[in-house]
């Protein structure tokens, strides 16, 4: 019996190794690659069968350790310090989406346990899917970027209180008094349970590490962090509440302390593992012979979770202060359905909270809504321009400032400058420090307010419209400056004012050279790498401590402008996930090629080779690189590095190998 478990658990997890790294190459969450692991060896499908309440009773224990490092990222300063507008925005996200789906779940007929489990299901979002999916559009640092996934992560917080509401509707039975009282009570039970963390670890906590710290033992300290997060979620589960509860308390509580990342650091490994167990373990509960009859239903729960969601987010952003399209932007990004929601609608089950019918319909909807997700985020933009009309987003309010020709019919040869954020305004400032004319646009009105009373010369308005360009004077501007980083509005803008104005020099940030030849080929005059220039400052302040002459450090610098960057660019690209992208795999980079017995290149100089778009970086001989790398012969053990794309790195490597 031990030896058919042991066997079992080695297929498992052989089988989640595989998954996970496919998962991964396909760029798809790795969580769905648990699920689907789960789906393989429950007992709903063909094959070998894994007791699903054994993994259960372990994989519980990820949902513990994952609030507990969200206590720890959220902390009672974090969360008072965010309790403006993000607070604000994500918990009324939460509660209205759960109350608009739970009510339309009841009106349908279903009972209010499951349709308040229902609404707090859908109301949750993938923070992985959003901040990965914005990471390969290059938009993470954008405006709309930045609040959707900061909303996304503080909806984890949110759902702590629903970790405690869930369990006690197990008790409803159709009597509203006994919800009541069992809810009065499991609030009750909460706030004494906080208050005993809270005053417990304000006064024994940092002793405690302070002691464990001391002993400098690693193996001492992850103990105590164990016992620690594991004795907080024994005592809350005594209480009659959820083990994770306890262990988010005692997390906001070692928040506040100097321990926070060697916390968090030690338990990670624990909390990844068991982490994927618990999504393995809800899989197993997946039917998929219930989608030929479910699909219908499934299908419109995930048309009503992404309609809904979009419309909520975009009226509550909206209501912030912010404008229109990135209202939008936000909401097409917070419309998908999330991991979390898996973990809560589990729970939902363990309580008979919601009949399985419904869990698998619910599981489906949120499963279509996440495999939609990378579409509406990707296209996020175009999607946000076609509902905000051209009157909305250049509205009439003199306080919006908004952009007319007569505004700026005064300017001649004057810059102008797409975006006054932070990059914005620095080039602004410096526009005005030489009396150079200028005017800038922008979508942010509070910033554009600002701006005016300070005297600068900032409008409202979307500088990816052909009247907006007309109207900022593109006829008669010297240059352009697209200062956010943001490739399809940047293209979006270099082809009207190449239809406008083919003259124009253009001036493009981009936040690496992935897009540089895209945006170059678009129109753009000049392409500013951010990552890259901000290596070049570094690398000139590196080199002027070194006390290198000042005049040689400029030299330098100047020579790889011209060079577009070569010994920036010519980097070993390994496996970083970052540039782990469609356009990262066919961008330049260096390759050692080490010249074995039997080579082409034996007894040969690399003058002798011609290689399409290739650089000779080097050649090193026993760990030295030798000065003139074209006139020395190739010998067997010789290291040549190259430099160009990888395509043509492949074709000079067969000419080198033979």
């Amino acid at each position: 019996m031990i030896e058919q478990a042991f066997v079992q658990i080695l297929l498992m997890l052989g089988t989640s190794v595989a998954t996970v790294i496919l998962f991964q190459k396909l760029h798809i969450p790795s969580s769905l690659g648990y699920l689907m692991v789960g789906v393989l060896f429950g007992a709903h499908t063909p094959g070998p069968v894994i007791d699903v309440q054994q993994i259960r009773e372990v994989a519980e224990f990820g949902i513990v350790f994952l609030l507990f490092t969200i206590g720890l990222s959220f902390s009672l300063p974090q969360i008072h310090a965010l309790r403006g507008q993000v607070l604000s925005l994500g918990t009324g996200q939460v509660v209205l989406t759960t109350a608009l789906i739970g009510t339309g779940c009841w009106l349908l007929g279903l009972p209010p346990a499951t349709s308040f489990v229902i609404g707090a299901v859908f109301a949750q979002s993938s923070t992985t899917i959003i901040s990965k999916q914005l990471a390969e559009q290059g938009e993470e640092n954008s405006r709309h970027g930045r609040l959707g996934v900061a909303m996304s992560v503080f909806q984890d917080v949110t759902a702590v209180p629903l970790i405690v509401v869930i369990p006690v509707l197990g008790v409803l039975d159709g009597d509203a008094g006994v919800l009541f009282e069992s809810l009065g009570w499991a609030m009750a039970k909460a706030i004494v349970a906080f208050l005993l963390v809270f005053i417990l670890g304000r006064w024994l906590l940092r002793p405690l590490f302070h002691g464990v710290a001391a002993r400098r033992s690693t193996e001492l300290f992850t103990l105590t962090v164990l016992f620690v997060s594991l004795l907080a979620a024994w005592t809350t589960s005594q209480l009659g509440l959820s083990m994770a509860f306890g262990a988010f308390l005692v997390g906001m509580m070692l928040g506040e302390t100097e321990f926070r990342h060697q916390v968090e650091s030690t338990i990670r490994p624990f909390r990844d593992v068991l982490i994927g167990l618990f999504f393995v373990s809800i899989g197993m509960l997946f039917d998929p012979a219930a989608i030929p009859q479910n699909w219908q239903w499934a299908s419109l729960g995930a048309v009503a979770m992404l309609v809904s969601k979009t419309l909520l987010v975009t009226l509550i952003v909206r209501w912030s202060g912010l404008d229109g399209l990135t209202a939008w932007r936000t909401g097409f990004l917070l419309a998908v359905g999330g991991e979390f929601g898996f973990a809560l609608l589990a729970i939902a089950l363990d309580v008979n909270a919601i009949a399985n019918e419904y869990s698998q319909i619910v599981f489906t909807s949120v499963l279509f809504s996440m495999i939609a997700a990378p579409f509406l985020i990707r296209y996020n933009h175009v999607l946000a321009g076609l509902l905000v009309r051209r009157s909305i987003r250049r509205q009439n309010d003199p306080e919006t400032f908004p952009v007319s020709s007569e505004a700026t019919q005064h300017l001649h040869d004057h810059a102008i400058i797409c975006g006054y954020g932070r990059i914005g305004q620095s080039v602004g400032h410096f526009l005005e420090e030489e009396k150079i004319p200028y005017v800038a646009v922008d979508l942010d009105s509070t910033r554009i307010k600002e701006a005016h009373v300070a005297g600068e010369p900032v409008y409202y308005g979307d500088s990816s419209e052909r009247d907006i360009l007309e109207a900022l004077g593109v006829d008669s501007a010297k240059l352009l400056v697209i200062s956010y980083d943001d490739v399809l509005l940047a293209k979006k803008i270099l082809h009207h004012v190449r239809t406008l104005r083919p003259d124009l020099p253009v001036m493009v940030r981009t936040r690496d050279e992935a897009h540089v030849d895209e945006l170059r080929q678009a129109g753009a005059t000049e392409v500013v790498p951010e990552v890259l220039e901000a290596g070049l400052m570094i690398a000139s302040h590196a080199l002027l401590l070194l006390n290198v002459p000042f005049n040689r450090v400029v030299r330098r610098m100047q020579q790889q402008r011209a060079g577009r960057y070569r010994l920036l660019r010519e980097l070993y690209r390994g496996e970083d996930v970052s540039l782990d992208t469609p356009d990262a795999l066919t961008a330049d980079g260096l390759r050692s090629i080490l010249i074995v017995a039997g080579s082409n290149g034996v007894g040969k100089k690399l003058s002798e080779f011609v290689f399409d778009d290739v650089t000779i970086s080097s050649l090193v001989r026993q760990g030295n690189r030798e000065e003139n790398p074209l006139d020395v012969v190739i010998a067997e053990g010789d290291v040549v590095v190259l430099f160009g794309a990888p395509g043509n790195l492949d074709s000079a490597e067969r000419l080198l190998l033979g």
